[in-house]
Order: structure tokens, then C-alpha cells, then sequence
């Protein structure tokens, strides 16, 4: 099992608030990638388009 740091986690909630701060996170690497949760359940990680590209090589 992967381990994901409190930082990482962040709400659907909290996503659709702040969307413009956890994209410009992910632009400037302040974050790596968000790991999106929906009631209480780890559902989808968000990542940088270049590391997406990167992992499909």
C-alpha cells in the first residue's frame, strides 16, 4: 500500500474552493501531486501534465 503525506490529501471540497492555488501548486512544484478525496475515501491523484507524459513513456 502507498503512503501519502496529510499535506497531499485534500478534500473534493477543498479542491473545488481552491482549484487556482492546487493547480498553481502543481505549475510551480510546491506539490507533487494532490491525492483527491470523497467522503472520508482516497478516489484520484492529481499530477503535473509533464509527469503524466513522463510515466507514459
Amino acid at each position: 500500500m502507498v503512503a501519502y503525506k496529510q499535506d497531499e490529501i485534500i478534500s473534493v471540497n477543498e479542491l473545488t474552493k481552491g482549484f487556482s492555488i492546487v493547480l498553481n501548486d502543481l505549475i510551480n512544484y510546491t506539490k507533487n501531486r494532490f491525492i483527491i478525496s470523497k467522503n472520508n475515501k482516497l478516489e484520484a491523484v492529481v499530477i503535473p501534465i509533464e509527469e503524466n507524459e513522463r510515466m507514459k513513456e
